[in-house]
């Protein structure tokens, strides 16, 4: 368990100076990456169980980011929500599809064309290793 730290929040840009408490521990939450919502929809209802806990649990899909930044996300896809700081969507695309491609998740139109909007601004981004 973290009590304290500094969180340079990936999603916002901003840098977030976190203390464990009643009213404070809300400010860092741990994302999936690929929220299990979306998961679901688009095939972990059909992987094995031992494969839905290894994504659960996957570090490639979690990320520790602002809270109500998360909170926002909710259980979006590519098409719906991206991180308001524009410099980590690159990174942040590319994540979600190595995430589903890990565990054969499917996307729909609309989150591959949001996907491929986002990565014509970066070409040469590589898909992170996990």
């Amino acid at each position: 368990m973290v009590a304290t730290g500094v969180l340079h929040d990936p999603y916002t840009g901003k840098v977030i100076n976190f203390v464990r408490g009643v009213g404070t521990s809300t400010a860092v939450q741990i994302d999936h990456v690929v929220a299990l919502s979306d998961a679901w929809q688009k095939g972990a209802q059909k992987i094995p169980s031992a494969s839905r806990y290894a994504l659960y649990n996957d570090p490639l899909n979690l990320l520790a980011v602002d809270g109500p930044t998360n909170e926002s996300k909710g259980d979006s896809d590519a098409a719906s929500w991206l991180p308001p700081n524009k410099s980590f969507r690159c990174s942040y695309v590319a994540r979600q599809i190595a995430v589903k491609r890990k565990y054969g998740l499917w996307v729909t139109l609309a989150e591959k064309t949001a996907i491929a909007a986002v990565l014509t601004g970066c070409p040469k981004q590589a898909l992170p290793q996990g």
